[in-house]
């Protein structure tokens, strides 16, 4: 049996670790609980751990039998390309060594992958835990909302193949946090369909430190570093032209909020309140008259005050 045949229809599980010891055991309990014949592989790959704790782990989970690559610290981008460069798996499942997994990709995700070539991403809900509890329901998928904003996150199902069109996850981020948007602006553009399960998938853990939480400092810089990739300029002019319309209408409620303004209209609404009634006279004359009449002076009234 091929390496090939092994990997159809199957999904390789890429979890990069980096000193997350105590968390990557929790990841890896909650993948056993979810685990079914869908998956043909778990690769934890090892983004340079400095901490006791995390390589005693990491080597206990290789003496378990799961795939574990090393490499020095590299950030998570390299980390997950380098799992994914090895997985055998014709499907790819992200999971971050701090959160854990459930069985709605494992299930109905694959299913949905297996029965319709034309999906090229499914994505799910989440569950908060850590320093925020309830459920993140994720919108359905509309195009102009990934382009001003990310909402789906790295744990979601695609097809290895949309990883290589792109060229994997970009490790010249300038900072960490926003490779998944990246990711999947690029994916996008290239037409692939995604879909989203209204189930949870996954738990999501919530810190102070969290590396979404240090990239909004960053936010800025990493929006302008995306957009200027050359296949994403059609997206971009999408966020320019969406932000000269808010600033628009940022002027004209301005202006409408001006003191000037409110003076105008309200020097301005006894003619309108004349206006409306000269014109349901005028309307009423018609009706009574049933355009019998040729009354000059009403028809050009009607003429002046339409």
């Amino acid at each position: 049996m091929t390496e090939t045949s092994i990997g159809q229809g199957k999904v390789s599980i890429v979890i990069p670790c980096y000193n997350h010891g105590a968390m990557l055991r929790e990841a890896l309990d909650s993948v056993e609980h979810a685990r079914n014949a869908n998956v043909v592989e778990v690769i934890i790959v090892d983004d340079g751990s400095s901490e006791p704790e995390a390589a005693r782990i990491i080597n206990e989970a290789a003496e378990a039998g799961y795939c574990v690559v090393s490499q020095p610290n590299r950030g998570v981008s390299a980390a997950r390309n380098a799992g994914i460069r090895l997985a055998r798996g014709e499907f790819i499942l992200p999971l971050d060594s701090d959160n854990r997994l459930r069985g709605t990709y494992l299930q109905e995700g694959v299913s949905l992958l297996q029965s319709n070539p034309g999906i090229g991403v499914i994505y799910t809900d989440a569950e908060y835990f850590g320093e925020r509890s309830g459920r993140w329901d994720v919108p359905e998928f509309d195009l102009f909302s990934l382009i001003m904003g990310n909402f789906i996150d790295a744990c979601a199902l695609y097809r290895k193949e949309l990883w290589e069109e792109v060229g994997g996850y970009d490790e010249r981020m300038p900072w960490i946090g926003f490779e998944d948007w990246d990711f999947w602006l690029r994916v996008a553009v290239r037409g692939a369909r995604f879909v989203h399960i209204p189930k949870i998938g996954f738990d999501y853990r919530v810190g102070t430190n969290s590396m979404v939480a240090k990239a909004s400092q960053h936010a800025t810089e990493l929006r302008a570093y995306i957009f200027d990739k050359p296949e994403l300029a059609l997206y971009a002019r999408v966020r320019q032209t969406d932000e000269e319309v808010q600033n628009l209408r940022g002027g004209i409620g301005a202006i409408q909020a001006s003191y000037s303004y409110r003076l105008g209209r309200a020097l301005l609404a006894p003619a309108r309140l004349l206006r409306k009634w000269w014109r349901g006279f005028l309307l009423e004359k018609c009706v009574a008259l049933s355009w019998h009449s040729t009354d000059i002076s009403l028809l050009w009234s009607l003429r002046k005050f339409s």
